[in-house]
Parts: structure tokens; C-alpha cells; sequence
């Protein structure tokens, strides 16, 4: 029963969470990796650093950031759509520096104070790719990380600055 209880009481406090979450900022803090899950570059313009990953261009057209911001809004019921448009972009999860898609699955509306946290990481990823200090895997890795626990971003950052 004591069980019981204490999984009851951590469902509720999680339940709780998802809907300050939700309902508390109006936009995601996060991606939901359930509908962003990432995806990585599959028809390239070219290949890059050492590693040869492949490498799309830029290309996400007005409709799809459209949508990609309906869906969260209607899904996990923020309110993006009435917020100012200026103030989001459509984030690749995965950077396309680091040879993520263009596709639906690795691309979310990012609020500007989440990607003032977490942009920093990108060059600094993408510049340790081309040194060959950093696979491509452990960079994506590193990216969820940090975009999935925004606090720790800071540690993150240092981790990369000494490879």
C-alpha cells in the first residue's frame, strides 16, 4: 500500500509538472520526442569533417514551420499561435551542422529564451566535428542532452570547450 501511494503521489507531481508545463508558459521549454524525435540527413548536398557526414542545406518552407507549430499547439495545448511569431523559431533538433533533416521529426518551435540557453552549443559542436575531436553520435547526444535539461547546459558547454 505505502508503494501505492508514493507511485501515486510521483505520478501526480509529474502529471503536475506536464501541466505547468503546458499550460504555465504557453509554449514548450523542450521538444516532445514523440513527435521530435531528430532525424538525421538523408538526401545531402554535400558530406563534411573528417567523420563525412552528410550534410543537408537550409529548407523548411513557411507551411511546414506553420505546421510544426499547429501541431504542438493543438497536441500538448500551448498557445504559440497567439504568441508573436518573431518571438519563436522552427529549431532542427539535430543542427544541420551536424548533419540533421529538414524533416518534420527533427524540427520544433523554439521559444527565444530557450534558444538563447542552448545555441551556443552548436558551434562549438560542429567546430570540434570538423577538428575530428567529436563523432557525430556523441554530438547528438550531447545536443539532447542539453535541450532536454536546459540547466544543464553551462557543464555541457564546458565538457566541449576541453576536447
Amino acid at each position: 500500500m505505502k508503494n501505492l501511494l508514493k507511485l501515486s503521489l510521483v505520478s501526480l507531481l509529474f502529471v503536475n509538472i506536464a501541466l505547468a508545463d503546458n499550460f504555465g508558459g504557453g509554449y514548450p521549454k523542450n521538444p516532445n520526442l514523440t513527435e521530435t524525435p531528430g532525424a538525421l540527413c538523408a538526401s545531402p548536398s554535400t558530406h563534411r569533417y573528417p567523420e563525412n557526414i552528410n550534410y543537408c542545406n537550409r529548407d523548411v518552407d513557411s507551411y511546414l514551420k506553420n505546421a510544426i507549430i499547429a501541431k504542438y499547439d493543438s497536441l500538448f495545448g500551448y498557445s504559440i499561435r497567439s504568441m508573436k511569431r518573431a518571438d519563436f523559431k522552427i529549431d532542427h533538433l539535430i543542427p544541420l551542422c551536424a548533419g540533421g533533416a529538414n524533416d518534420e521529426k527533427n524540427l520544433w518551435p523554439q521559444h527565444k529564451s530557450v534558444y538563447a540557453i542552448t545555441d551556443p552549443i552548436e558551434p562549438l559542436i560542429c567546430q570540434k566535428m570538423a577538428d575530428g575531436k567529436l563523432k557525430q553520435a556523441d554530438a547528438v547526444k550531447l545536443v539532447l542532452q542539453a535541450k532536454m535539461n536546459l540547466d544543464q547546459v553551462p557543464a555541457i558547454i564546458k565538457q566541449i570547450e576541453r576536447m
